[in-house]
């Protein structure tokens, strides 16, 4: 049995955004809060975790990545919006 995998977007307060998947979210995001991750998210200070989405696969999660991955900025910021319209951090909800 597989264990569920996630579709994530961090963002910085400046709103740079990181589009992720990972099988496990909040050891990942709270990788990503304290920059151990070297590269994008460290260099952008992209610590806040703005929506994420389940899915049953590790596949199904890197399709959906990859899909939302080829989107305009307008589409994912409407998505992000569509379940956290103020932007709040979730991993507080981890």
């Amino acid at each position: 049995m597989e264990r569920v995998s996630h579709v994530y977007f961090m963002a910085s307060e400046s709103g740079v955004l990181y589009l992720g998947v990972t099988n496990n979210l909040a050891r990942r995001v709270s990788q990503h809060k304290e920059k151990l991750i070297p590269g994008f998210t460290q260099k952008y200070n992209v610590t806040k975790l703005v929506w994420f989405e389940p899915h049953a696969t590790i596949r199904a999660a890197i399709s959906r990545e990859k899909e939302i991955k080829a989107w305009r900025r307008a589409k994912k910021i409407a998505l992000i919006e569509s379940l956290n319209p103020h932007w709040k951090d979730l991993s507080l909800g981890l």
